[in-house]
């Protein structure tokens, strides 16, 4: 299993590098699927989602594929996960993304497409494989209105893989409140461990190796 799990995208040639090397071939040879449905929960202006899709098609790929989880046959939309070489999931609402996935009954097919497949994550899609995204984790990081903007109080995390949490856009003009003194306050009330990344940072995990790749600025808690 591969995860390249970013803030904002492939955002500097390191990250694109980094996605190179794990994919192990010329993105002109490989498929991309990309999943804009966290971004759907999401009310206001969606340049961003269009600048995040222009940035991605860019780079070439021998098809470009863009699928919805919901609203689908469970099967078209595993059987279009299997076709595509690189899984990359905007961001958005995370909650919104992990209950699409459990919702639909896709957890498991996705994670077994997963198995042979590269994982690029934006924001809210690289937040969801954390076994501590719960309504806990939720109040510890200040964002349940999220989840009740979706008329629920609980989220079920769909794959459960990594102990630790992931909160995007670090130092970010796009969320000035994401500074140091912000993330001090969550780690002061938080009880499991947490990397905070800023826009041009991912987590990488590699067949259960994980480092961070970066152009920028990093944090983590244990």
């Amino acid at each position: 299993m591969h995860y390249l799990l970013t803030a904002s995208g492939l955002r500097n040639e390191t990250l694109r590098d980094a996605l190179r090397d794990m994919l192990g071939k010329p993105f002109g040879s490989a498929n991309v699927v990309y999943v804009p449905t966290a971004s759907m929960a999401e009310p206001g202006d969606h340049g961003w989602v269009v600048a995040d899709m222009n940035r991605l098609h860019g780079l070439g790929w021998r098809q470009f594929d863009i699928l919805e989880l919901n609203g689908l046959p469970r099967q078209m939309v595993l059987d279009r996960l299997l076709h595509a070489d690189v899984i990359h999931v905007e961001g958005g609402s995370h909650y919104h993304l992990a209950r699409s996935i459990t919702g639909n009954g896709l957890a498991e097919g996705f994670l077994e497409a997963l198995e042979s497949r590269v994982y690029v994550g934006v924001s809210a899609g690289s937040m969801i494989f954390s076994r501590n995204l719960t309504e806990h984790s939720a109040d510890v990081i200040g964002d349940a209105a999220d989840l009740h903007v979706l008329g629920a109080t609980t989220v079920e995390p769909p794959f459960g893989l990594f102990d630790w949490y992931l909160k995007p856009h670090l130092y970010s003009p796009d969320f000035p409140e994401r500074d140091d003194a912000w993330a001090d306050r969550i780690v002061a009330r938080a009880d499991f461990p947490i990397y905070f990344i800023d826009d041009e940072t991912a987590v990488r995990v590699r067949d259960g190796e994980l480092d961070v790749v970066s152009e920028g600025r990093w944090r983590f808690h244990p």
